[in-house]
């Protein structure tokens, strides 16, 4: 089939959930993807940072091959061995004690929620409220999207679930003043706000909140769905800051292009979960967590990270000379390969545009363009990109 055709059939059977590009992707190869007309896109959205090791890289294809032949699907109320070996390996290299497998980002931060009430009813004396923040998002599930800090994710689903606020992102006097000495329980945040606008807080904010929540006796719970597993050029985003949360969430690039989400948390927390306060059917089965598994020892043993920062750099330098040569071009900010350039003006006209010229690029908070290149991606690659960049820029 043509890209019509799938256009077509989509139309006609398919939730009208997403705005989608009129485009049907068939096919893709490290940074690269094709439509089904046969036209080439140099992919700088990758699957909003889940293709982070690109497209068919060989590692991922082995891994499903393998385990495919083997087993594909077994309940969890089984051992199974990929998951208990990624288990072990995530644990290794973060601050966890123990995880809990589940299929989405949004799974994985409804688990944490689920997980802090019953820590908070258990260990705080009932205390159950959870303290996001203005912009933020967490996920498409009830619970989340109230947690979200975006009107536009929660209109039209009142009425809400209690037990959620928000406050300003980055201001620690805020959020001190928002907690409830008889109901707060967590403040909840990404270290790097993705949906929000590619937004990266001071170096101190998340330093600050870790004192806060010892000091009040609260969790600090890390969402690293979009940041995480090597996309700011660190295993995990918080290794930057030099603190460690209680709970962490990962989902994207973790299962390498399968869904795979995750909740990582310390002993004392994760204790709190008990056989049968919470469950997922597909989460953590042998075929996701055999490619997790890959994932991980590729993004540690590849030179991956290595690759994150260089491309990184040379992406962030190369928005940086952008936007002195145009003045509707606001700012560059981001750290690794997660890079936001904000407008004056709005971004998805800039958006069609790449897409015409053979690259795909992405518009978050209307006027920030978000580049999420595989961290496979190479100095060519890059280069090219800035090239349409520049041309796409020149006509407006």
């Amino acid at each position: 089939m043509n890209n019509q055709q799938i256009l077509k059939l989509t139309d006609k059977y398919v939730a009208h959930t997403y705005a989608r590009f009129p485009i049907a992707l068939v096919r893709g190869k490290g940074a690269r993807v094709w439509d089904a007309n046969g036209k080439a896109y140099l992919d700088f959205v990758a699957g909003i940072a889940v293709n982070s090791l690109g497209h068919n890289h060989p590692a991922i294809v082995r891994a499903v091959e393998r385990q495919a032949r083997k087993l594909i699907h077994v309940s969890n109320l089984y051992h199974i061995g990929p998951q208990a070996e990624l288990a072990r390996e995530l644990c290794r290299h973060s601050f966890a004690d123990r995880l809990f497998f589940c299929n989405s980002g949004a799974e994985a931060n409804e688990a944490a929620i689920k997980l802090a009430r019953r820590y908070g009813g258990e260990r705080l004396g009932g205390k159950y409220e959870v303290l996001s923040t203005h912009n933020s998002f967490h996920g498409r599930t009830l619970a989340t999207l109230t947690a979200t800090g975006q009107e536009k994710v929660r209109a039209g689903y009142d009425p809400l679930p209690p037990g959620f606020r928000q406050v300003p992102y980055n201001d620690l006097s805020a959020t001190e003043a928002a907690i409830d000495g008889n109901t707060t329980a967590a403040i909840l945040v990404e270290p790097i706000q993705g949906e929000g606008g590619v937004v990266v807080p001071d170096r101190e904010y998340l330093r600050g909140l870790r004192e806060l929540c010892d000091k009040k006796n609260l969790l600090l719970i890390f969402d690293e769905v979009q940041v995480g597993m090597g996309r700011t050029g660190k295993l995990f985003a918080y290794e930057h800051c030099g603190v460690e949360p209680d709970i962490m969430t990962l989902a994207k690039a973790l299962g390498g292009g399968l869904p795979l989400g995750a909740m990582l948390a310390r002993e004392g927390v994760a204790r709190s979960f008990v056989p049968g306060t919470h469950a997922s059917t597909f989460g953590g089965n042998p075929l996701a967590c055999s490619v997790g598994l890959a994932v991980l020892k590729t993004l540690l043993q590849g030179g991956v990270l290595k690759n994150c920062v260089k491309m990184g750099k040379l992406l962030f330098d190369g928005l940086q000379g952008l936007k002195e040569r145009f003045p509707f071009i606001r700012e560059v900010r981001g750290k690794g390969l997660i890079i936001g350039m904000e407008l004056e003006r709005e971004g998805s006209k800039i958006v069609d545009d790449c897409l015409g010229e053979g690259m795909l690029v992405n518009c978050t908070a209307h006027k920030v363009l978000r580049f999420l290149p595989p961290l496979i991606v190479r100095e060519k690659d890059v280069e090219m990109g800035l090239a349409i960049l520049e041309k796409v820029f020149s006509r407006q």
